[in-house]
């Protein structure tokens, strides 16, 4: 940037800040909600390229910035990998009912009651499949195991061999 510019960047200042005073209007530049890793590196260059060499911030600053941002990205990620976990629980809840008789909540006044048939998955939720119907998980209200009634076998004689 040149001295003669109506914006100058004082030192300390970010590079998003210089970008922004370099284009101020607001319909031209992308909001986002948060930074990343890569901005933040970007920040920590822009901030050590304009330090002056006499008087340099101290490195310690630093160091507990990147211990802060990393804890945070483990943090991120920990989070996304509770959602899935909780989303395969889900599914795993759903597959342990195949084969079960239930009581569901279908609305306000009518519980319906059937075997499980299946289970499907809509917009990542999975759903049972009780006479025909799919219902949420959150519909259960008691899971009882299905009676299966005793066929027995009939024995036939058969003719004596000679």
């Amino acid at each position: 940037m040149s001295t003669d510019s109506a914006y100058s960047v004082a030192a300390g200042q970010s590079a998003a800040a210089a970008s922004w005073l370099a284009d101020p209007d607001p319909t031209t530049r992308t909001p986002q909600k948060t930074l990343g890793q890569e901005d933040f590196l970007k920040l920590l260059v822009a901030q050590m390229t304009s330090q002056d060499p006499l008087n340099p911030k101290a490195d310690l600053d630093s160091i507990a910035q990147m211990a802060q941002f990393s804890a945070l990205e483990q943090t991120k990620t920990l989070q996304s990998e509770l959602a899935a976990l909780r989303s395969d629980q889900r599914l795993l809840q759903a597959n342990a009912l195949l084969g079960r008789t239930v009581a569901l909540q279908a609305d306000a006044e009518t519980i319906v009651a059937g075997i499980v048939d299946a289970v499907r998955i809509e917009a990542g939720t999975p759903q049972i499949v009780v006479n025909g119907q799919s219902y949420d998980l959150s519909q259960l209200v008691s899971v009882t195991p299905t009676t299966v009634q005793a066929s027995t076998p009939q024995h036939t004689q058969s003719a004596p061999q000679s």
